[in-house]
């Protein structure tokens, strides 16, 4: 699923969200014990290839991230 140039995708129980040409990309995960999605492997650095810093890319890729989780039933 492709929003606003953010890619959305699920591989192996993972939400993956990354913005294409850039090396922006985060994993989440709902592990059992938690109520919410966890992050990793997530960009420290700005990418100066990208339309924003790295703090704007992951506050949106969190809000991707749990718009995809309530639609697939893991978060309510």
């Amino acid at each position: 699923m492709l929003r606003r140039g953010f890619l959305v995708e699920i591989q192996n129980g993972f939400i993956i969200v990354r913005v294409t040409g850039t090396s922006y990309a985060v994993m989440y995960h709902k592990p059992a014990d938690s109520p919410q999605l966890l992050a990793k492997n997530f960009p420290l650095k700005d990418d100066h290839r990208a339309p924003m810093r790295v703090a704007g890319f992951l506050a949106a890729a969190w809000k991707l991230a749990n718009d995809k989780a309530r639609e697939l039933g893991w978060i309510a």
